[in-house]
């Protein structure tokens, strides 16, 4: 059974959809767990200041993983473990292990400089904190979440290992066992060691998500070791190339940064109503946006490094085609369905009726963006395969000071005008909700991750003339199932509400449920008479069975 279970964690997949497809179900079974995680820790701790501690000891460890940690990111070393494969197995040996004792030394050095520096670190970023009793407790929960960066660290350098060779499961798989690390340490290391325990619990998750990919790494003899002697010129052209897209990802963990710093002078429970509602919305973007990106990134790598552009464009188009196929309804239904859905998912225990609702106002106006986020996702993704790093680091720059400038200004905006407040309130429906200025924080986001889409769409249709017009139809026809299937679905919100009990999970959750499920059949119907393109590429994926897919053998001319 362990051998079985092996083999098919080292099965190679090497289609597009099917390689999205698969990396979509583990997405979706880690995002079921991290749902599972959410409804815990709102059930035991409500939207309060055990949660906002939790969440904001988060923001060090994550800067640190955003930064060094992506020094290895997949994206970045991919590029040079194929060139590096191509030459051989020692070519590619060596530069693993200069990779990980280069990294390893950097980590060490950053994350003991964070450690003695975290009081002063979280003073800056979280004042409202600093005079507060459980400022202390902040601080050893920082200190001991400085842990996870470096096994997701090393993680991302064997992932990259394992995408080279095409072994998404255990890519896949890792982000359901770091859950599972997580849940363990609310269920079990909370009661015996308080809020470090629940610390505890994400390094341990961390643990797991590295350690699931070290017997495929090691069967093929890839396993990184320490090296006296590093290459300091694979260092040097990776720091090179890994600067710019640091700078691009760092850029968006600032601006969240710099919300959840303004949550903080919210009220009690600002901040993690913010969370999770992001953890929310994270969940279609997971399964959509992330999983088509990583799927595609290596084919787009070969195809454009092999000057295969036109190739190159038609893998970009279908992964934009069925994001937009994915992305636009899911939206639609999350944002019919907000209420039903955040009361299903966290809707327990401390986590009372004013946390629901402003979440579930809160998680409408970040999936107003899900779209945007998947594409862009994407296209960052395309550009990175082509070596153009400068590009992504402009634009997400240019995003990443909109969302912190316009969030800003939109909670001045909700302050000083009675007006927009009672209009936003009004159209989500939390009138009489205390703490509602936190809304201004996932809408300035929204704001900045459409303008975002905006710009790259511009550059990447500058770059490629046909794109616009390989997908238009794809939105019109979308577009239109989805504006359908999001007025089935209210509409019958209003039907079965007399038919179940509202007041009972499993009334809210079947509420929710068949509404949206009549909703969809009214979408499949429209698409099925649109003769939509994407519809029937989808059933024809489904109909054949991911696990026992027949390799698809890589064009000699492109390794």
């Amino acid at each position: 059974m362990v051998k079985s279970f092996l083999n098919i964690l080292n099965r190679e997949i090497s289609g597009l959809h099917q390689a999205a497809y698969l990396l979509g179900f583990f997405a979706i079974c880690s995002q079921v767990l991290a749902l599972f995680r959410d409804r815990i820790l709102a059930s035991r701790f409500g939207a309060g200041d055990t949660l906002d501690l939790y969440y904001s000891a988060f923001r060090i460890p994550d800067l640190l993983f955003v930064t060094i940690a992506s020094l290895v990111s997949i994206s970045v070393l991919i590029p040079f473990l194929i060139e590096r494969f191509e030459k051989g197995e020692e070519e590619a040996k060596e530069f693993i292990d200069s990779v990980f004792t280069f990294f390893f030394g950097f980590m060490f050095v950053a994350g003991v400089i964070a450690f003695f520096a975290a009081p002063y670190l979280m003073s800056l970023f979280f004042p409202a904190f600093k005079n507060s009793e459980s400022f202390p407790e902040l601080i050893k929960l920082t200190r001991i979440l400085l842990l996870s960066p470096v096994f997701l660290g090393f993680s991302n350098l064997l992932a990259s290992i394992t995408q080279v060779h095409r072994r998404f499961f255990m890519y896949a798989i890792s982000p359901v066992v770091y859950n599972i690390g997580i849940i363990l340490g609310i269920v079990f290391l909370y009661p015996v060691f308080g809020v470090s325990g629940l610390g505890f619990g994400v390094v341990m998750g961390a643990f797991f998500h590295f350690a699931i990919q070290v017997p495929f790494i090691a069967s093929q003899k890839m396993l990184p070791k320490f090296r006296l002697k590093i290459s300091f010129e694979f260092i040097k052209k990776i720091i090179y190339t890994s600067i710019p897209r640091t700078i691009t990802v760092s850029s968006n963990e600032i601006a969240k940064l710099f919300l959840i710093s303004f949550a903080s002078f919210f009220v009690t429970g600002s901040i993690s109503i913010f969370n999770f509602s992001l953890n929310l919305q994270s969940v279609p973007f997971s399964i959509i946006g992330v999983s088509y990106s990583l799927a595609a990134f290596p084919t787009l790598t070969r195809l454009f490094s092999g000057g295969h552009h036109e190739e190159f464009l038609k893998q970009i188009v279908t992964s934009t085609r069925h994001i937009i196929f994915w992305s636009i309804p899911v939206s639609v239904l999350f944002i019919v369905l907000r209420a039903q859905i955040v009361r299903t998912v966290l809707g327990a225990g401390e986590f009372n009726w004013d946390d629901t609702r402003l979440t579930a106002a809160a998680l409408a106006l970040f999936v107003f963006s899900l779209l945007a986020q998947n594409l862009v996702t994407l296209f960052v993704r395309s550009y990175y395969a082509q070596g153009k790093t400068k590009t992504p680091l402009v634009m997400n720059l240019l995003s990443a000071g909109f969302i912190v400038l316009s969030s800003f200004g939109l909670v001045k905006l909700f302050e000083a005008s009675l007006f927009f407040r009672n209009f936003i309130e009004s159209i989500l429906k939390v009138s009489d909700t205390p703490g509602t200025v936190v809304l201004m924080l996932p809408l300035g986001f929204t704001l900045g991750s459409i303008i975002n889409l905006v710009i790259y769409w511009f550059a990447f249709s500058r770059q490629f003339k046909t794109f616009s017009s390989c997908v238009s139809r794809t939105f019109f026809d979308v577009f239109s199932a989805s504006v359908i299937m999001g007025f089935v679905t209210y509409s019958f919100l209003a039907v079965f509400d007399s038919v179940f009990d509202i007041n009972t999970l499993v009334g809210i959750f079947m509420q929710g449920f068949s509404s949206g499920i009549i909703g969809i059949i009214s979408a499949v119907i429209t698409l099925i008479l649109l003769k939509n393109k994407e519809l029937q590429e989808v059933w024809g994926t489904l109909h054949k069975r991911i696990w026992g897919a027949k390799v698809i053998v890589p064009d000699p001319e492109l390794n």
